[in-house]
């Protein structure tokens, strides 16, 4: 059984992601050969939280493919202020649209819009659980500015928890030989525990510390991340963690020189506007890669057929997620669905949280 939702680069064969990879390349080379492939369809931007990269990264992608696109970058401007659920949105705008880019604040909202969607949906990002296609960016990033996706040391800094960026690229880039990862944050905000499993199912070398001014010396990539304040429950617990991590010049110093850095952004301030003159730099080009990337992803998703992830049915269970920001807390209808992970444990089919 086959679909075409992005919801997670998991889902994508090694060559699936080449292709996307390649294609972008080309269309990046060689725009205008592309120009009018999507003539004739629409996209659907739903994005329930604010965005700037994302969501226009998207909507640019699809109108230089020839298509066009509708949607709402703020909920309260739709019929969601009135209580619409997920559902009904989804399953109206799904009969407007060809292919629907979604992003909303509980985690497993993507997968949830796939059981109602009568189109392709693709993730921009579910609460703190995945991003696939700011993933799908690193990768092209990687690839371009150090020519390979194997043998590279990556250190991550800041938000881990909360990352929705950083698990999806743990994920990805521990598919891919001899890759270390380093692990830079404070304890309240380190990786989640489904995440290190990967890291150990996968034989992946990883350490976990507290101090980037000591790590970075040995990284190929150093990757940046905020402190999500909208992911806090509190001011306080935001103020405790804000400012723990900057990357400065001073820090920079320490660092190889053929260093990549990466930020998904927006930044705030845990990169030094300083450092953006240093030619290892690379998270505004970052930004544009990614519309390369989507670029590609619509127009397979939209016009090769063949193009689709093996998917699997998920099982019914009698135990609602315990996860406090699944999607399933909010919206009371959806079946509990609950599925089988690498690891034995039975997990949450929306939020991959394990039920306990």
């Amino acid at each position: 059984m086959k679909n075409k939702n992005v919801i997670d680069l998991e889902a994508l064969t090694p060559e699936q992601l080449e292709r996307i990879c390649s294609l972008a390349e080309e269309i990046k080379r060689a725009p205008e050969k592309y120009r009018h492939s999507c003539d004739g369809k629409i996209l659907a931007t739903l994005f329930y939280e604010p965005s700037t990269r994302t969501q226009m990264s998207f909507q640019t992608a699809m109108l230089r493919l020839g298509g066009r696109t509708i949607g709402f970058d703020d909920p309260m401007n739709s019929s969601v202020a009135k209580g619409e659920n997920l559902k009904d949105t989804i399953t109206i705008v799904s009969g407007y649209a060809d292919i629907i880019a979604m992003r909303h604040p509980s985690e497993g909202s993507a997968t949830a819009a796939t059981l109602c969607s009568s189109v392709p949906i693709i993730n921009g990002g579910d609460g703190g659980h995945l991003h696939p296609t700011q993933t799908l960016t690193d990768v092209i990033t990687l690839n371009a500015e150090k020519g390979r996706l194997h043998d590279l040391t990556i250190g991550l800094c800041g938000d881990l928890l909360n990352g929705r960026t950083v698990h999806s690229l743990i994920k990805t880039m521990a598919n891919y030989k001899n890759n270390k990862f380093v692990l830079i944050s404070t304890k309240a905000l380190s990786i989640p525990g489904y995440v290190r499993s990967i890291l150990e199912r996968k034989h992946c070398e990883y350490k976990e510390v507290s101090s980037l001014k000591e790590a970075i010396a040995e990284l190929d990539v150093l990757y940046m991340t905020r402190i999500q304040q909208e992911r806090f429950a509190s001011e306080q617990e935001y103020m405790d963690q804000k400012g723990i991590f900057v990357l400065d010049c001073e820090k920079l110093a320490l660092a190889k020189k053929d260093m990549v850095i990466l930020h998904p952004l927006p930044r705030v301030d845990e990169i030094d506007v300083k450092v953006d003159n240093d030619p290892r730099a690379c998270y505004f080009k970052q930004a544009v890669y990614g519309m390369y990337g989507r670029m590609a992803l619509i127009y397979l998703l939209l016009n090769d057929r063949d193009f689709a992830f093996d998917c699997y049915k998920p099982q019914l269970s009698d135990s609602k997620c315990k996860n406090p920001k699944c999607i399933v807390q909010s919206e009371s209808y959806l079946p509990y669905n609950c599925k089988y992970d690498s690891d034995g444990h039975l997990v949450c089919n929306y939020c991959d949280h394990i039920i306990e």
